[in-house]
């Protein structure tokens, strides 16, 4: 017997991917008739690009990738819908040894914390241009991802000026740590497991981590095609609830090892499970022999990591607005505002009983710790989701927001 919904998606070989994987995999969108085609992509601009011109019907995508498209910021005009998330956290920041080494000398040391090693990078940058040295140069996966946005605002809050200090260039995931070793970059924002990739070889150092920058923050979400999601609204519906249940088996410490290996199979990360067990446990070796585990480092379902929060998308279309993506116009931000859509979240699990945030935003950064909260069905706790400079983002004062970014880029 067929299945009644088919559905073709894009992912890339990344660890919060797992979600998607294993709902095929595990047969949850088996038992909710769906059958569910993965596709696995060398870019993120090879994600985007499909589903533009209709190769997928939804895929997994970075944070602000969907709500670029919106705005008409990508090659091919592409209406793209959020109405699930894939998890929280799960990136890290990864120097060379050369530049940890630099670093330490200005104070550094291997606890994560993003002030004492962002004034060390600092301090670095500083005596690199009194002697004439070249900028030093990071990599992100995408101009339009969470890890761009959240290496710029850890830099900005550090003092460092992300668009002078630095050079930042775009570097597909899988390429990141075999780009540090060859001395192509100094430095790069990804996420897991790529950056324990570096530190397994021998040539990188963790400096910090999104888990740190900003606490429970948003990463990866299902895009959707809109006009797929118009015309098969049971068929993505059946879809969000294999996702629901998948993420809740992620979550569970008792199929670590069952996730890591599955994940490891060359169709998805073909990585050894050992190097997946970082972002499963948060136990992070940083490299020279440290090691320190991180809370929340990865969340797949717990504090409500699948909801798709419209302040997640309304953040980001403020650093959109921040780096010179963008003019600010209430035009702009109402299309960033409605890319996410916890409407459909909402309709597609209210029939599993399951906690439901009661809200379709939030104050971020307000909670410094874990705070039960109003919901339907079970309850729900969220946070902390604490930035590490104390910011507040509200996203009904979005003008007042961003006139406190330092280094915002004034548009005409």
């Amino acid at each position: 017997m067929g299945f009644e919904h088919q559905i073709n998606a894009g992912f890339m070989p990344l660890f919060d991917s797992a979600v998607l994987v294993t709902a095929k995999e595990m047969g949850f969108a088996a038992r909710e008739d769906v059958d569910l085609t993965l596709n696995r992509e060398t870019s993120w601009a090879n994600i985007r690009d499909r589903i533009a011109i209709g190769h997928f019907d939804l895929a997994h995508m970075l944070g602000p990738m969907p709500i670029a498209c919106n705005l008409g910021l990508s090659p091919l005009a592409s209406d793209t819908i959020v109405p699930f998330a894939l998890g929280l956290g799960g990136n890290c920041v990864t120097v060379s040894n050369e530049v940890w080494a630099g670093m330490a000398t200005h104070g550094a040391q291997p606890d994560l914390d993003p002030a004492r090693t962002g004034k060390a990078l600092g301090g670095l940058i500083r005596e690199r241009v009194k002697s004439g040295r070249d900028p030093l140069r990071f990599a992100v996966v995408h101009p339009h991802s969470g890890h761009n946005y959240e290496l710029r605002y850890w830099l900005a809050a550090c003092g460092i000026d992300p668009s002078r200090d630095i050079e930042i260039v775009i570097v597909p995931p899988p390429f990141m740590a075999d780009a540090l070793a060859a001395g192509r970059i100094d430095g790069y924002c990804v996420g897991e497991p790529w950056n324990s990739a570096s530190v397994v070889a021998g040539t990188g150092h963790i400096a910090t981590v999104k888990a740190r920058i900003w606490r429970n923050s948003p990463e990866k979400v299902l895009g959707v095609r809109r006009a797929w999601a118009e015309k098969q609204p049971e068929a993505l519906a059946a879809l969000l609830r294999a996702l629901h249940h998948a993420a809740r088996w992620c979550q569970d410490p008792a199929n670590r090892g069952d996730l890591a290996a599955l994940m490891a199979q060359p169709a998805f990360l073909g990585l050894s499970p050992e190097l997946q067990m970082p972002v499963l446990t948060g136990r992070l070796a940083l490299g020279g022999g440290a090691e320190l585990t991180v809370d929340d480092f990865f969340l797949p379902f717990d504090k409500a990591a699948s909801f798709p929060w419209k302040s997640h998308a309304l953040w980001f279309y403020t650093q959109m607005v921040r780096w010179g993506d963008i003019a600010h116009t209430l035009e702009n931000a109402e299309i960033a505002r409605n890319c996410y859509r916890p409407d459909l979240y909402r309709a597609a699990l209210k029939p599993l009983g399951v906690a439901l945030p009661g809200a379709n935003a939030k104050v971020e950064g307000a909670l410094t710790t874990a705070t039960p909260v109003g919901s339907a069905g079970a309850s729900l706790i969220l946070g902390p989701d604490g930035f590490f400079d104390g910011g507040i983002f509200d996203p009904d004062r979005i003008d007042e927001y961003l006139a406190t970014q330092k280094f915002a880029v004034a548009h005409a």
